[in-house]
């Protein structure tokens, strides 16, 4: 992904009010920036593959970040989840906006040398649900389910 798109915060507002629209990759410095590069104050979720973060557009929209982890998953298995997550449009599935894949060469120390590494990030945002997660809503008291 071109880390100089020109895809813009007015682009992305678009995106959330135009449900019709596709999803589509955006470059990482827009999502560095609505995220305040990944700040601590701005991350709403982690798990054990990822981390969430929220990210404010400049009119006050929001969406959520997805942030996976380095070894989560390989190039092949990340085009099947986009794949799969594009395919899915439902009212009571939370939309899919879009994804991120930002290649970057970087000098890294690796065993007293230094080395030149291609650090590769995956990112996937969706709409932003702002009531926490579903697992405070989902109760089954016959079934013993908490």
């Amino acid at each position: 992904m071109d880390r100089h798109s020109t895809t813009t915060q007015s682009d992305l507002e678009r995106m959330l009010c135009d449900e019709k629209v596709e999803p589509k990759a955006l470059p990482l410095s827009l999502l560095e920036d609505i995220t305040n590069r990944f700040s601590e104050e701005r991350e709403i979720g982690r798990g054990g593959f990822a981390v969430v973060y929220k990210g404010v557009l400049k009119n006050g929209a929001a969406i959520a970040v997805k942030r996976l982890s380095k070894t989560y998953m390989c190039e092949k298995e990340f085009h099947r989840e986009v794949e799969c997550l594009i395919k899915v449009n439902h009212k009571n599935v939370v939309r899919f906006i879009g994804y991120c894949v930002d290649s970057q060469g970087r000098a890294e120390s690796y065993n007293g040398k230094f080395v030149m590494a291609d650090v590769v990030q995956r990112l996937l945002y969706f709409e932003y649900l702002p009531h926490g997660t579903l697992d405070k809503y989902i109760t089954d008291a016959s079934t013993g389910l908490d």
